[in-house]
Order: C-alpha cells, then sequence, then structure tokens
C-alpha cells in the first residue's frame, strides 16, 4: 500500500490513526517526542498487522524537527504516499493571563510545522500514482471560541488552509482531506489546563479516538475534502454557519466560562 508518515503518532487520535493505515496495509512511520509511546504504538503494529513500523524521536515545536525527519526518511530509502498532520495541542484560558511563550509554542505545532511538513514533502507526494494528506482541524475552527480563542484561530488557519490547498491540487494525484473532531478521549483537555468542571462536561459528550480514526482513514482514502465525524459535531458546525457569529460566540463563551483553567 505504501508508507505513512504520521506527526503526533505516539498517542491520542494520531496513534489511533496509525493502527487503523496499519489494518488497511500501510506501512507506518510515526513521529513524537515520547521514545517510550512510540515503542508501544509500533509493538503493537507489528503484532497486530503484517506491515513495518518505525518511528522518529524529535520536538515537532523544534526549529529543524521538519529537516531532521525528511533526512531520516531519506535514509530510508523510502518515499511517503501518506502524510498525517496530526501533532498538536491546545490550551485554555483568557487570553491576556496566558504565558506568550507557550502560545507560540502552540502556535508553531499547530500552524507553521504542519507548514512545513506539507511543504517539504508536497514534491514527494505528487510523485506517486495517488496518494493523500490528511490536517487535523477541530469544530472549534468553524467559529472563534472565547476561553480557547488563539488554539480556535490555529484550527481555522487549519482548515481554510487545507480547503485553498486542496483546490490548487485537485488536478493533481494528491487529495487533501481536512477532519474537524469536537471532544475526543485523549489527553487534550488535561493539557489544555481545563478545570476539573470543564473536563466533567467533555465526558459526556467525547467520542473515542478509534472511532474518529476509522471515520478519518475512511474519509481520506476516498479523497473526501472535509469531515466533521458524529452527528452532534456535525449539528454544532451547521448551526455555527446557521446562526450569526455573535450569536455562536456568546453561547461557546458561556459554556467556557466555568469550565476553562486560570
Amino acid at each position: 500500500m505504501g508508507y505513512a508518515l504520521i506527526t503526533g503518532g505516539g498517542k491520542g487520535i494520531g496513534k489511533a490513526i496509525a493502527l487503523e493505515l496499519a489494518s488497511k496495509g500501510f506501512d507506518i512511520l510515526i513521529i513524537s517526542r515520547t521514545e517510550k509511546d512510540l515503542q508501544q504504538v509500533c509493538a503493537e503494529i507489528k503484532k497486530n498487522s503484517r506491515v513495518s513500523a518505525q518511528y522518529f524521536v524529535t520536538d515537532l515545536s523544534s526549529e529543524h524537527a521538519v529537516e531532521k525527519v525528511f533526512s531520516w526518511i531519506q535514509s530510508l530509502h523510502i518515499e511517503i504516499k501518506v502524510l498525517i498532520n496530526n501533532a498538536g495541542y491546545g490550551l485554555s484560558g483568557y487570553f491576556e493571563k496566558q504565558d506568550l511563550s507557550t502560545l507560540k509554542n502552540m502556535m508553531q505545532l499547530n500552524m507553521f510545522t504542519l507548514i512545513n511538513f506539507t511543504h517539504t514533502f508536497l514534491p514527494q507526494l505528487k510523485k506517486q500514482k495517488r496518494s493523500f494528506i490528511l490536517n487535523i482541524a477541530s469544530t472549534a475552527a468553524y467559529q472563534a471560541t472565547p476561553g480557547l480563542s488563539t488554539y480556535a484561530a490555529t484550527k481555522s488557519f487549519i482548515l481554510s488552509f487545507s480547503r485553498g490547498l486542496g483546490w490548487e491540487l485537485k488536478n493533481t494525484s494528491v487529495s487533501v482531506t481536512c477532519i474537524s473532531p469536537g471532544p475526543t478521549n485523549t489527553g487534550f483537555f488535561e493539557r489544555a489546563n481545563m478545570s476539573k468542571k470543564g473536563q466533567e462536561m467533555v465526558k459526556k459528550v467525547r467520542m473515542e479516538t478509534q472511532i474518529v480514526a476509522k471515520i478519518a482513514v475512511r474519509g481520506l482514502l476516498k479523497g473526501k475534502p472535509e469531515i466533521i465525524p458524529g452527528l452532534q459535531n456535525k449539528s454544532a458546525a451547521f448551526l455555527s454557519w446557521l446562526f450569526p457569529k455573535f450569536i455562536v460566540e456568546k453561547i461557546a463563551g458561556k459554556l467556557l466560562g466555568n469550565a476553562i483553567g486560570d
């Protein structure tokens, strides 16, 4: 089937997508900064699938991470067929109270790392008879989200970039898909510094990573440009389009007001 490269593939949605692609016959290349997580994913893939699984340890928000990954793949004498831009994280809280350097790091990983990977590997992808890019956005991409203002803006960037790039590549062998999950059972909300009350709220509506991954991979291989997994998430995105933005953002602000960290 070819090689699939997954950023942030050590846990969460990235791990679930790696396992799902392996079950479809793709050889797996995963990247993260935590070697233990990567070793466990590769071991699981090799145990359950007849494909190869290799990993590379690096901090993807660092300045030369993409160049290091590209050199690693060149040393393996392979070319990728699938690029999964999954690496990213969120930060909750009121903007003026947040640490600027931490916000910049999140923006670097969520946006610029994604751009760098796509730009670096696109020539390689275009050589393939058929190839795929999957970018991970969020339902937060469809409206401003008070309490997650910077994070939501990074996801809006990903969604807009994916739509534009998809049109630019429509007459090539490369398809571009953007998936926008809602709350998912990962460590996202803990890292985002969401309060315990907020985390309890999310537990009531979150999806499992395996379900999101199956929907993502199925849509990716069909060449769908945009995916919103789950009826509730689809409905929320539709309502954010249907109603005036100030109403949607007021509701989002009220929901998050008691849920965000300090």
